[in-house]
Parts: C-alpha cells; sequence; structure tokens
C-alpha cells in the first residue's frame, strides 16, 4: 500500500483523533516511539540503550519511562548481571496498547 502525502497526513490525523476521544491514555510522541521500540524490537531494552537510539538523554527517556510505568505499559529492573543498567520490560497492558493501536491504524489506513 502506498500513501499520498496528503493521505498520510490524513491517516496520521484519524488515529491521533481516534486515540484523544477514547478512553485509552495518550501518549506524546516520544513516549509513543519509546513504546513502540520497546514492543517492536526484540529484548533486552535498556534506558543507556533506548536513549542512544533516539539520539536523546537518559533523563528524557527515563521520564518517558517514569510516565508509561504508572500508566502500566512498561516496567523497569535493575539487571542482575551489571547493577548500572536498567531493563525495560514489556507487560500485558503494554500489550494490549499496541495491538489496540495497530488494530486502530489499520482500520483508519483501510478507510483511505
Amino acid at each position: 500500500m502506498r500513501l499520498s502525502p496528503s493521505q498520510a497526513a490524513q491517516l496520521w490525523h484519524d488515529v491521533a483523533l481516534a486515540q484523544v476521544q477514547d478512553d485509552e491514555p495518550d501518549l506524546s510522541v516520544r513516549q509513543l516511539t519509546v513504546l513502540l521500540s520497546i514492543y517492536l524490537e526484540p529484548p533486552p531494552h535498556t534506558v543507556r540503550g533506548l536513549a542512544a537510539k533516539l539520539q536523546v538523554t537518559k533523563p528524557v527517556i527515563t521520564r518517558a519511562l517514569n510516565s508509561m510505568g504508572k500508566l502500566g505499559l512498561v516496567s523497569r529492573r535493575r539487571d542482575e548481571k551489571d547493577k548500572r543498567n536498567v531493563l525495560v520490560q514489556r507487560t500485558v497492558k503494554g500489550v494490549l496498547y499496541v495491538e489496540r493501536l495497530s488494530d486502530l491504524v489499520a482500520a483508519k489506513a483501510e478507510k483511505l
């Protein structure tokens, strides 16, 4: 499926609007990028690794993880092998959030 630039913008708008209108938490673009990185790329995920991937500082990732952790979308724990590392883990609630988001994007794309 190939979208024109205007269709791509319309899809982005439709998905964002549906997210704002539903009862799910609103995530920033940065938070959503972190979340999708965790759920779409193979683990392990660390604060340091996510910061490098997104080209942001570790405190930026920590703030995003704090917000998503409060929502139950991710969890964190110390790496037993290297106590300096914090491992970021998927949760059932996070899996369901990403699945609903994926279904939403697919449904909105289909309407185009």
